[in-house]
């Protein structure tokens, strides 16, 4: 072969290594958290064309001259879209701080945003701190664009008459859009057909609680009623209340806890509702990536049910979130179903970059973690692989739930401190979705990153 032929193929190979690895990037394959390589928070959820397009803010650790250290810090947003709320692509940067005309380009404030499609367009509503000269504190701004994920174009001007934080956008069934915002109560008002004016004044939303901070309105309708989530300090830290109404702006009355606090104490809490293939959603953030700075914060999502008079049920945050993991991708067991609980750990693959996320460690006998809605296919045959570790040695017992339980196969993890991709072939595969089960048997300690079967 000659020198300039292998030059081409070496060239050939670099080439298709660079194009899966950022096709790895972008195609984000997540439980809770739902994006695992960067911060995300106030996650507003909307289905477009079938898919279901993400839009958070954006945390970034503040360093010196770019935003308050120990506060909130965000300069632009991204975008990320999801045709079965498992696998996520981040579609990068649609507004910053620097693109904004009106807007302080050194505030580092790009708090809560939404988006919402009329007539072909997409318009995407955030708040920001006007530069210095113009009226102290947060507008609303406006960016359009043709598509879900942009290009963006911000307006030059923000929104006159609303001065606020975390805008929401809905359009009624009559086509009437309408906008809701924060500044200290929440606020509502009519939009013009253009989505860049206001066509009423501004009224207070009544049907809250009085004392507290409250924030973050996000408005849905189902069947008729109209419901107002937000988050609320009703001791020290956010949870998510709602309240109800038979039209849009009110008046509400307030009915309940849709989320609790924190357990971990993450001090915020921001949501979104949607329907999707016939189930309801919740989305929110938590301090999953970084839990001992409460300002950078991940984006989750979980299940959400009415009760029959058509009040919500209180939701349960869960590590595994929702949507359907394929076999063949990595199941990262550390995000769990249920447990043992007696002899199951949850840490840190690498305690100085968290991004690389977690481990589950199965330090006793008979200890097991199940994860639900795994999708085997149809294949009947084939192999498994772990990525584990055991400084002892042990054995997995891998199965299935089903009645009797399936067991797929036992593994014997060997003995070492190195982590070890461990695979077995020729295994009896179960077929459909399934709940799996990863069990500890016998030996030692073992840790386990993710399982995959192929």
């Amino acid at each position: 072969m000659n020198s300039n032929k292998l030059k081409t193929i070496q060239d050939f190979k670099k080439c298709a290594a660079l194009i899966v690895s950022m096709l790895w990037f972008n195609c984000l394959m997540a439980q809770n958290p739902l994006i695992q390589n960067q911060f995300t928070a106030d996650p507003s959820a909307r289905v477009f064309n079938g898919k279901v397009y993400l839009y958070p803010s954006h945390d970034i650790p503040a360093t010196p001259g770019h935003g308050k250290a120990g506060w909130f810090c965000m300069q632009d947003y991204h975008v990320f879209s999801s045709p079965n709320l498992t696998d996520w692509t981040d579609h990068g940067v649609i507004v910053s701080q620097n693109t904004v005309p009106w807007a302080d380009s050194t505030a580092y404030s790009m708090w809560a945003p939404d988006c919402i499609e009329r007539a072909g367009k997409y318009y995407f509503y955030f708040p920001a701190t006007v530069k210095s000269g113009s009226p102290k504190g947060f507008s609303v701004g406006v960016a359009i664009a043709n598509k879900p994920y942009g290009p963006f174009v911000p307006q030059p001007l923000p929104i006159a008459g609303i001065h606020g934080i975390d805008p929401n956008v809905q359009i009624d069934k009559d086509g009437q859009a309408y906008i809701y915002w924060a500044q200290g109560n929440l606020y509502g008002a009519k939009l013009r057909a253009n989505m860049l004016e206001l066509a009423s004044e501004p009224v207070k939303l009544e049907g809250f609680p009085d004392k507290g901070l409250k924030e973050g309105p996000y408005l849905f309708e189902r069947n008729g009623i109209y419901y107002m989530t937000y988050p609320h300090v009703a001791d020290k830290i956010e949870r998510l209340e709602y309240a109800m109404a038979t039209s849009p702006l009110g008046p509400f009355k307030y009915a309940g806890v849709v989320m609790d606090e924190s357990a971990s104490g993450c001090w915020t809490n921001h949501q979104s509702v949607i329907e999707f293939k016939n189930q309801w959603y919740l989305f929110y953030h938590n301090d999953d990536l970084s839990p001992d700075f409460d300002k950078n914060r991940a984006v989750r999502a979980d299940s959400l049910f009415f009760n029959e008079d058509g009040t919500i049920r209180k939701v349960i945050p869960t590590l595994r979130g929702v949507g359907v993991t394929a076999s063949s991708g990595k199941i990262q067991v550390d995000r769990f179903s249920a447990t043992s609980t007696d002899g199951v750990a949850v840490t840190f693959l690498d305690t100085l970059n968290k991004f690389k996320g977690w481990k589950a460690t199965l330090s006793k006998t008979n200890s097991w973690i199940k994860y639900n809605s795994v999708s085997f296919g149809k294949k009947t045959v084939g192999r498994v692989y772990v990525n584990a570790c055991s400084a002892t040695g042990g054995t997995l017992l891998i199965s299935t739930d089903d009645e009797p339980g399936k067991i797929i196969t036992k593994l014997i993890i060997p003995k070492g401190n190195e982590w070890h991709i461990v695979t077995k072939t020729g295994l009896s595969m179960p077929v459909g979705v399934r709940n799996l089960i990863v069990q500890s048997i016998g030996g030692g300690p073992v840790e386990v990153d993710w399982i995959s079967f192929k």
